[in-house]
């Protein structure tokens, strides 16, 4: 079957963003379903709309009857973020989930859910984005879907947001920019493998895409192989920013553990025959200048 509609949950977001437009550019019609309109950058010309929650089964059901295919990036995101209040991640992580698994189930619609790499981390977001893994590869078994799961592993590239939720290359390219103390939780030895979102989202729609036939108990892993740790990450932004920051630590936040590895099996990427990732110095050249552009325009980062 031809995937000519592929509906995007999440499409404002940062992948979610970058997903579109890898769809775009190979020739798909694209809606978007999302809760809010993005008031700041406006609506895209080149997709459509759907506005809902995918807590509101009702919603996501209707979006997907009138669509060929889903990509389901849209959940509440933060470990330290929402350890003392878990419940809206439960609710959209896992309830959401069920509502887009049930859905697909029902329309025989293909769909791919992007999980996390930290899947073994106990806190909220881990908890309930590993309990929405789960129940796809259930409703695999089970029902007969065919939901391919890709545990995506850490993204940065262009428009990434520095907050509420506070995600490592923004925080760490801004202040470089601006020549402040980076801040790094913990002594900087966790070892993170870092994907480029350009990468992240061809993986993305390949799961989609190619008739894989990898849905029963197989786990997408899309992440590089290759886990820097966190100082050194810090320090190459500081060089190719050109910038005299230096490094600042401080306690781990909760909900995290120090000196983890978080990193891929980049041989599950084989059925997607994807290989040639961006690597993270091509990958942060790609991404200082959308950051500075950002600076100078704006003036804000606290």
């Amino acid at each position: 079957m031809e995937l000519e509609k592929i509906l995007v949950t999440g499409g404002n977001g940062f992948i979610g963003s970058h997903v579109v437009d890898n769809l775009i550019e190979k020739g798909h019609r694209v809606t978007i379903f999302d809760r809010y309109r993005d008031n700041k950058s406006g609506e895209r010309e080149d997709v459509q709309y759907f506005y809902g929650d995918t807590r509101d089964s009702e919603a996501i059901s209707e979006a997907i009857f009138h669509t060929d295919g889903v990509i389901h990036l849209a959940g509440i995101l933060g470990t330290q973020e929402t350890v003392k209040n878990p419940l809206p991640a439960v609710e959209t992580n896992v309830i959401g989930g069920l509502n887009v698994f049930e859905a697909c189930a029902n329309y025989n619609k293909k769909a791919v859910y992007i999980a996390i790499g930290n899947h073994w981390m106990n806190n909220p977001y881990s908890i309930s984005k590993t309990t929405a893994e789960r129940f796809a590869l259930m409703y695999n078994k089970e029902r007969g879907a065919k939901i391919a799961v890709v545990r995506g592993l850490n993204a940065y590239g262009p428009r990434q947001k520095y907050k509420p939720v506070r995600k490592i290359t923004p925080n760490f390219i801004l202040p470089a920019l601006k020549n402040k103390d980076i801040l790094i939780y913990g002594n900087g030895n966790q070892r993170m493998d870092m994907i480029y979102v350009g990468d992240m989202a061809e993986i993305l729609v390949r799961a989609l895409k190619i008739d894989h036939n990898h849905y029963d108990n197989y786990i997408f892993e899309a992440g590089t192989g290759k886990a820097p740790t966190v100082n050194e990450i810090a320090e190459n932004i500081i060089r190719l920013c050109g910038s005299k920051s230096k490094l600042s630590h401080t306690n781990m936040r909760p909900g995290e553990e120090k000196n983890s590895t978080v990193i891929a099996n980049s041989e599950t990427l084989k059925p997607l025959d994807f290989n040639n990732f961006v690597s993270l110095e091509e990958g942060l050249n790609k991404t200082i200048p959308w950051y500075r552009k950002w600076l100078s325009e704006s003036g804000k980062y606290e």
